[in-house]
């Protein structure tokens, strides 16, 4: 007792910059009797002793982020660093790292306390400083970091020299593990939060149910990001893991104050949050055990509030407790709470009174090394759980347990491809019930044909409207806000998702998808296995069939973009029917880690693939079409198709060159990337060789035709390795538009069967008239309508 009595009393007088107030005294005492009352040991560890070093350890941790900023040797004498000690060019954000510090530790005390490895994610990701010098002290590292960096003089050293080193490594990568974001060797880190409100929009979908996570928020990001505040509506506690989001409310943006500030601060915050459905909890910012109080204090709440659910006392949406960290930009150091903070408090450039502002702010956080060795010791005791680098999110491992067999249907019949993507997707999903399902859709997925999804998961609603497809325990996210619902299927890894979209508003959700393609592919590259099941990201209502909607809804940038990314993890395909998009759908869910951006007709078109060439497209990304063409074996030109429409085009255009008996072979291209140049050696396993690129377009013919959905310049770019130069010409989307049909579409944009027949007359050198009549001609000259002559 004397021990519990004595560390309270130590704990009391904080450590250097740290205070405790009287009321998170209070709130430190209520919390430990609420643990000892439901017999909460955690790891063992004494309750006051951890809080002791947990001051400590925010404290050593701040000393260490300004050392990252600026110094190039780091010594645990503590002494007073000279010019020499110095950095050339000084880098960092330091004011969001020495805000994240007191967050952070107190997140490692709260599992401490309650036995309980939690994920964590950081909507600020250039604050990964802070993160990692707490992780570096605490010797919670993945591997790259562990091999590099410990607490000694030289481990230290090291590690704020590889900060913002700009280092090429001898194999043309970044030498530095580091990032100045969270990168895939920051421990426990899952997102790289370059993007401010991301964060914001998944943490609700993150964890499962059983798991628990505490989101760090921005302020910044908060006015930023449209979306986060209807958390609360898809929160339940049936299918959800237990959330904590805490915003680290500092007042500042990068050069300015936030406007919640200037509209009055944590006060006016929290009468939002009140009428947003969430119930505010005051945090010190400045204080790592405010913060340990706040993630146990609001985990139990958000348990009570679903106890309360279940008992039929109250019922969804829950208030869902969010925190507000208040606290000053930089707090700690010098220049807290001036723009300075943001970046460099001290300035960038060391002159004499820079480094005495430097070592007199550094003297009051520093920590000596016989005591933060005590530190580190305690706060790697870990009963019978995992290290925070490894908690559930990080860890993903995620299989069907049952294998659905494709749905075909007749070649020759007429039927819409998003059919098969929804009873696929119906099929697959009842036949796993394991995996939590989540539909992201910003609307019309009726329209979309998605009726079955509609009917078996329905829209997720806090009241349901009789008649209509809604419910409580709804699994389709929707809302007018692209991101938000791109978000609901990212963040289910743990599960099965899908995103529908008209592709001209796929383009809004671009930079959430990038983000997770290139933390995808970092990971992958440093060997950080992700088995998250792929997500299908289907365009649908595409550029052609929006014909009549005017052109804000005729746009095929997002395929365009992604085909730019890493072609084993951005997979961009173009299933042109049914029986195509039906093996498409049950192939993509027994993949990992990929997205697949599916630009698919929702339209009723023929299907032109037997079951056994489908699964051909799917698997090698492109097929020669047996039916189609004219003398093979002796080719004057290859012609090839991407997208269902352009098919139908490309067919009609083959058979009047078959009645003119000119030699040709018409090939479709399903995923046009994997007839590309590779850019590293993760591409090569995905991109054919250049023996097979010989195989679908032989050397010797050069003269070659491609008829694309996308913009002709992005086809012209990617499939170097099949160009030949003035040989080979691109049909393409031109920006044409308006309000017309699918056939109108076509034709403004040149890519109708006649401007085929042009094209092939001008790269065979033969008269056009040869394959056009005057009036088709005519059609193609703007003297005559194409009105019943061309369509």
């Amino acid at each position: 007792m004397k021990v519990k009595e004595d560390y309270f009393g130590r704990w009391k007088k904080g450590y250097g910059c740290i205070k405790h107030t009287s009321k998170t005294i209070e709130k430190i005492k209520a919390l430990k009797n609420k643990l000892d009352k439901f017999n909460i040991k955690g790891d063992g560890v004494d309750f006051y002793q951890l809080l002791y070093y947990a001051d400590r350890l925010t404290s050593a941790a701040m000393w260490l982020v300004v050392h990252d900023t600026y110094a190039k040797n780091v010594y645990l004498d503590g002494r007073a660093l000279q010019l020499e000690d110095f950095k050339d060019w000084p880098e960092g954000h330091t004011g969001s790292a020495l805000n994240i510090v007191p967050a952070y530790v107190g997140y490692l005390t709260a599992n401490i306390l309650t036995g309980h490895t939690r994920a964590w994610v950081i909507e600020q990701g250039h604050a990964v400083s802070g993160i990692d010098c707490v992780n570096l002290l605490v010797n919670n590292l993945t591997p790259e970091h562990a091999k590099r960096y410990n607490i000694s003089d030289e481990g230290l050293s090291k590690f704020v020299q590889d900060f913002y080193a700009y280092r090429i490594s001898k194999n043309g990568k970044q030498d530095s593990p580091r990032g100045s974001h969270v990168n895939a060797h920051t421990a426990g880190g899952i997102m790289e939060g370059g993007y401010l409100g991301f964060v914001g929009l998944q943490y609700v979908h993150l964890p499962l149910s059983g798991e628990r996570l505490v989101a760090f928020l921005s302020d910044g990001a908060f006015e930023e990001q449209r979306g986060p505040d209807w958390s609360s509506r898809w929160w339940r506690d049936e299918d959800c893991g237990l959330v904590v989001p805490i915003m680290i409310n500092n007042g500042r943006r990068i050069d300015q104050r936030t406007t919640m500030n200037m509209m009055g601060g944590t006060s006016w915050l929290k009468k939002h949050l009140i009428l947003n459905g969430f119930e505010p909890f005051d945090i010190d910012g400045k204080d790592p055990a405010s913060y340990t109080w706040a993630i146990i204090e609001m985990e139990f709440k958000l348990q009570e509030y679903a106890n309360r659910i279940h008992a039929g006392k109250s019922k969804y949406p829950v208030r869902l407790p969010y925190g507000i960290a208040t606290t000053i930009k930089g707090y700690g150091f010098y220049g807290q709470g001036t723009n300075a903070a943001h970046n460099l408090p001290i300035g960038r450039k060391i002159d004499p009174l820079a480094i005495k502002r430097f070592n007199a702010g550094a003297k009051v956080l520093y920590v000596p090394k016989e005591e933060l060795e005590r530190t580190s010791l305690i706060f790697q005791s870990h009963k019978n759980r995992s290290k925070e680098k490894d908690n559930p999110l990080v860890v993903r491992d995620v299989k069907l347990k049952k294998i659905v067999n494709p749905i075909f249907k007749k070649v020759g019949e007429v039927v819409s491809p998003m059919r098969a993507v929804d009873e696929m997707f119906v099929e697959i999903c009842k036949a796993n019930p394991h995996l939590r399902v989540r539909v992201g859709n910003p609307d019309e997925l009726s329209s979309n044909r998605m009726e079955k999804s509609l009917t078996v998961f329905k829209h997720r609603v806090t009241c349901p409207e009789a008649g209509i497809s809604e419910a409580l325990d709804g699994a389709i996210i929707t809302a007018l806000n692209e991101e938000a619902v791109a978000s609901t299927a990212l963040a289910n890894k743990g599960g099965i998702s899908i995103i529908v979209t008209y592709e001209a508003f796929g383009v809004k959700m671009h930079g959430i998808i990038r983000q997770e393609i290139i933390f995808t592919k970092n990971c992958m590259e440093v060997g950080r296995k992700q088995r998250w099941l792929s997500i299908p990201v289907i365009l649908t209502s595409h550029t052609y069939e929006n014909a009549k909607n005017e052109q804000s809804h005729q746009d095929p940038m997002l395929c365009e973009a992604l085909m730019g990314e890493p072609a084993y993890i951005s997979r961009v395909v173009f299933p042109p029917d049914f029986n195509v998009a039906s093996f498409l759908i049950g192939h993509i869910y027994q993949t990992h880690s990929q997205i697949w951006t599916v630009v698919v007709p929702k339209n009723e078109v023929e299907i032109y693939f037997k079951p056994v060439q489908a699964e051909k497209l799917v698997k090698e990304g492109g097929i020669k079409i047996e039916d189609a063409g004219y003398k093979k074996d002796n080719l004057k030109i290859i012609i090839t198709a991407i997208g269902s429409y352009q098919l139908r085009e490309v067919l009609k255009a083959s058979q009047r060159l078959k009645e003119n008996k000119i030699a040709h072979s018409v090939i479709y291209l399903f995923e046009p990337r994997r007839f590309s140049r590779p850019k590293n050696k993760f591409e090569e396993t995905i991109i054919h060789p250049q023996n097979i690129l010989d195989k679908f377009y032989p050397p010797y013919v050069s003269a070659r035709l491609f008829v694309t959905h996308t913009r002709l310049g992005r086809i012209q770019g990617l499939l170097q390795s099949v160009n030949t130069g003035k040989h080979t010409r691109v049909l393409g989307y031109i920006n044409e538009g308006g309000t017309l049909n699918i056939d109108g579409m076509l034709f403004v944009n040149r890519q109708s069967w006649a401007h085929c027949l042009e094209t092939v007359s001008e790269l065979l050198d033969i008269p056009k008239e040869r394959l056009l009549s005057k009036k088709e001609i005519d059609c193609l000259l703007a003297k005559e309508s194409p009105q019943g002559i061309i369509f």
